[in-house]
């Protein structure tokens, strides 16, 4: 039994298939094990990771849905408007309607994400107007709504009730919520590129959109799915956010596609689409947010952070970058 296994193994074909990933994971160790020796031990311990998870939580979820936009070959660039409007109005719902089951909340996050992501995909896939410029403008008009519904003001903590700020404080089986939902849409995003249909389509219409059309896929459908499937898990993530820190405001999750966009593409997914895997996400995740976690623990300025956190992301994609064109390489040589 043991032979067989070891006999159908082929390590080469192993990480030449894997080899961003792995790449990836040697360097998340690395920095683990530097750090952990630096803060003497506090790195690694129980309370610090718990931290850490549930601080990437959030990110870890909207992650895999900007990921899918991104295999297509487009972008989302609203992302981050599509939670703060989503947390918006899901906050002032509970001001104006305490009364309000957790359940409806949830709902009209993701009919909002909804929504967002039917506008993104009409515009980019129906309208065919670039990614960058559509959903840009997506992005604004989404921001001038959260003004428009909250009239500038802020929603705090005491306008919403316990049993709503308990989803960001509970656990399930002894996993905090947060990080049991970013584990669960991952799981089903990974179940979806896999094993499903439309997941797989996504892949060959950011590889080859012409050839996709030709064997039979449809392009617009696609890329509206990925849209909508970005839009509603980022829809969720916004509702979580507002339980997370226990305000909503105008200027909630500004900006946050970039971080998310950077995870992403750390995670080894070609900006360009049609290749990458949940799995090398996860990894891009938790580097960005052990670059998080560690920097204010080593008790590096502020003014610091965001050139490290810069030159680590670069400096991983490239290494990423060459060791999969070293691997290509001696494929090639071999198949000669």
């Amino acid at each position: 039994w043991m032979k067989s296994i070891s006999r159908d193994f082929d390590l080469k074909r192993f990480v030449s298939h894997n080899i961003r990933e792995l790449t990836l994971f040697a360097i998340l160790i690395v920095i683990a094990v530097l750090v952990q020796v630096r803060t003497g031990g506090r790195f690694l311990s129980s309370s610090n990771l718990n931290d850490l998870l549930r601080e990437t939580a959030i990110l870890m979820m909207v992650s895999v849905g900007m990921m899918m936009v991104i295999l297509t070959g487009c972008i989302d660039l609203s992302l981050g408007s599509t939670m703060g409007l989503a947390g918006m109005i899901c906050a002032l719902t509970l001001r104006d309607h305490r009364e309000t089951p957790i359940i409806v909340i949830v709902l009209i996050a993701l009919g909002i994400g909804l929504l967002a992501g039917l506008l993104n995909g009409f515009i980019v896939a129906k309208l065919r107007i670039f990614p960058l410029i559509g959903t840009l403008g997506v992005c604004d008009m989404l921001r001038g709504l959260v003004y428009v519904f909250s009239k500038g003001a802020w929603v705090g903590q005491g306008d919403m009730t316990q049993e709503f700020m308990s989803i960001s404080t509970g656990k399930v089986f002894g996993i905090n919520n947060l990080v049991f939902i970013a584990i669960l849409i991952t799981v089903m995003g990974y179940i979806f590129l896999q094993y499903f249909r439309n997941g797989r389509y996504m892949y060959a219409v950011g590889n080859n959109e012409l050839s996709a059309k030709i064997s039979g896929i449809n392009p617009v459908r696609t890329k509206f799915l990925a849209y909508v499937i970005n839009g509603m898990i980022a829809g969720l993530a916004g509702m979580l956010w507002i339980c997370k820190f226990g305000n909503a405001q105008g200027e909630s999750c500004s900006s946050y596609e970039l971080n998310v966009i950077a995870s992403v593409v750390l995670g080894g997914v070609f900006i360009t689409g049609g290749s990458g895997k949940v799995g090398g996400v996860v990894l891009g995740v938790l580097l960005f947010g052990t670059l998080n976690n560690i920097l204010p623990l080593i008790q590096v300025s502020s003014f610091w952070q965001m050139g490290i956190k810069g030159f680590v992301i670069i400096a991983s994609v490239v290494i990423n970058s060459i060791t999969q064109q070293h691997m290509d390489k001696k494929a090639l040589q071999g198949r000669d």
